[in-house]
């Protein structure tokens, strides 16, 4: 799967053979031979790949684009999988997701929305507040860009 994702990944970011064997201090040879799957790159190269593409070193070598439906997702991005709406609009979140996010039976969620994305975030309320406090602390936000004068 290495070879699969090293060519992915090298494309997705627009990088030549050149850009990359660059970057990480190999040759160009080097970067078509693991992407060819004639060879494949060391532990000290495969971290700095990971790196380089801001993945982590096992989707690196072992996601599999085909099995699983969607590209090698960047560090700290998830997709948990699909879930339900029931009749009364609760869904369940799945138990990774809630692992993750340290998510536990009668936590306080924020429900954020985006009509033109289509979607909705989920964000503990003691960060969001924790944000706000934050932001507060520092002055507020400014409205004067976004009133008419």
């Amino acid at each position: 799967m290495i070879d699969q994702n090293l060519m992915f990944l090298r494309s997705a970011h627009h990088y030549t053979l050149e850009e990359v064997a660059e970057k990480i201090g190999v040759s160009r040879q080097a970067v078509a031979k693991w992407e060819n799957g004639e060879t494949i790159p060391d532990l000290y190269n495969v971290m700095a790949l990971a790196e380089l593409y801001g993945v982590t070193i096992d989707d690196l070598v072992h996601h599999d684009q085909n099995k699983k439906g969607y590209a090698v997702p960047p560090i700290g991005k998830h997709i948990f999988g699909n879930v339900t709406v029931g009749e009364r609009g609760q869904i369940v979140i799945p138990k990774k997701a809630r692992d993750i996010f340290d998510f536990y039976p009668g936590e306080t969620l924020i429900v954020l929305g985006d009509e033109e994305q289509g979607g909705l975030a989920l964000v503990k309320s003691s960060t969001f507040m924790k944000i706000a406090e934050e932001i507060l602390a520092m002055g507020g936000i400014s409205h004067d860009c976004n009133q008419n004068k």
